[in-house]
């Protein structure tokens, strides 16, 4: 017998995990799928990944879900995150007709997860986009894929909505066009100096022009929804967007408004937009009222220099990967600051998870042995409390990831499975986390009863 009155989780809290189409599904021209900008760029830049590697096989989820799911009933989640290969509905986008076949993928996929007790949490845009989009008009350079996304949209809704409840719009906009509009690291790998060296683009300005083009999405996106389908299908659609808490490197005015400013450029430049029709104060007066026109000599950081040390202490735990900070007070501190920004909006943590990243002399056993992953779980799930606690309105966590798999720009090298993948055979194994995060499901699970019998 456990006490359960002391959870934080309301009883319709959805515990899952992510996974996103590129990363997972392979099959990348089986069923008529059409090639998409991640298809073409591992294949034209090979030297891009780490490993040199693709997703055309990937973890193979396009055949193995079945499996997958099984997994997912043994950890005892509700949810699953997924996203719908742009490509492999509308291989062409809005030119090319829709592949039917595609469809019926998805059907399959939703139908299995609610059939086993699993709420489909649907993202219909996950980095992957038609390939023939960017040959056209160059994607989200151009107003034309508004009209794109829409029409993916509204096929979406149509033929899954009526049991898809929980709808994102598009994954990570803010990452997208860092990647591929100021640093180039990511297709289709526009950029100029300094911030890339690439052989076309623009770090100064094409950035805000693509972000403007993809909250326009969005938008348009939410509308055919709210106006055609949500009274039925009684649905919620919002987007995701990454955060990342900055502390000022001192206690100064200058250097506190520096994060603030910082805050702003990074993910406020995503969500005051669609929560409040406008761009960041902070943004506005940096870069003028015309966004997303603006000076050329802006710098398009915010001018922050970021840092991952306060005087002589690092900022959280470092890792091998340089862009992953383990610390869970930021994590609640952003949660709080999130709720103060946007009161009442509903929160899911759609992404949260450490990555291990594989060296030559890594073992199989270390990998299946996870106790850092189970340490960062840990200490970000206590800080998620505390934040909910706080008044943080949060609805769902989903852990990073169900499965290791392609991590774009790291390939196959950056595991944040919690069941291990033989590259080889495609066999998973789960870890010890995966059994640390069933049995904090099990722990954490408010069944609306002060005593819960195990």
């Amino acid at each position: 017998m456990k006490n359960n009155s002391s959870s934080p989780f309301p009883s319709d809290f959805l515990f899952g995990t992510s996974s996103s189409s590129y990363q997972y599904e392979g099959a990348y021209v089986t069923d008529g799928k059409g090639l998409n900008n991640w298809d073409v760029f591992t294949h034209v830049n090979p030297e891009k990944i780490l490993d040199e590697s693709h997703g055309d096989i990937a973890v193979d989820q396009y055949h193995l879900y079945m499996e997958d799911i099984q997994s997912m009933i043994n950890l005892g989640v509700n949810s699953y995150r997924l996203s719908i290969s742009w490509s492999r509905i509308l291989p062409k986008g809005r030119i090319g007709g829709i592949n039917y076949l595609g469809i019926k993928h998805y059907n399959s996929l939703i139908d299995a997860l609610i059939k086993n007790g699993i709420t489909p949490f649907v993202t219909l845009n996950h980095f992957d986009y038609p390939q023939e989009l960017e040959n056209r008009f160059n994607s989200w350079l151009s107003p034309e894929m508004q009209t794109e996304f829409g029409y993916l949209a509204d096929i979406c809704f149509k033929h899954f909505g009526d049991r898809v409840t929980h709808w994102i719009t598009i994954n990570e906009p803010n990452q997208q066009i860092i990647g591929s509009y100021i640093k180039g690291t990511f297709p289709p790998a526009r950029c100029s100096m300094p911030y890339g060296n690439c052989s076309q683009g623009n770090s100064e300005t094409e950035p805000f022009i693509a972000a403007h083009n993809m909250i326009l999405a969005h938008a348009k996106a939410v509308q055919i929804y709210r106006t055609k389908y949500q009274k039925a299908q009684r649905g919620i659609i919002g987007i995701v967007v990454q955060t990342s808490w900055f502390e000022p490197v001192s206690d100064s005015i200058v250097d506190k408004k520096a994060a603030e400013r910082a805050q702003s450029f990074y993910s406020n430049w995503i969500l005051d937009p669609v929560v409040y029709g406008k761009y960041p104060e902070e943004m506005v007066n940096i870069l003028g009222s015309s966004l997303p026109q603006f000076s050329r000599a802006t710098k398009s950081e915010g001018f922050a220099l970021k840092l991952d040390r306060k005087g002589n202490a690092s900022i959280g735990e470092l890792t091998d990967v340089s862009w992953q900070h383990i610390d869970p007070e930021g994590f609640r501190k952003m949660l709080n600051y999130l709720t103060n920004r946007f009161p009442n909006i509903p929160i899911f943590i759609t992404e949260n998870g450490y990555g291990h990243l594989q060296k030559p002399e890594t073992t199989v056993e270390e990998l299946l042995n996870d106790t850092k992953r189970i340490q960062y779980m840990s200490g970000y799930l206590d800080a998620l409390k505390a934040a909910m606690r706080d008044g943080a309105n949060v609805k769902g966590y989903f852990a990073w990831s169900l499965l290791d798999n392609f991590e774009w720009l790291y390939g196959y090298k950056l595991r944040f499975g919690l069941f291990h993948v033989d590259y080889t055979t495609l066999k998973r194994t789960p870890k010890q986390s995966a059994s640390w995060y069933k049995n904090f499901i099990k722990q954490h699970v408010n069944t609306g009863n002060p005593i819960d019998i195990q």
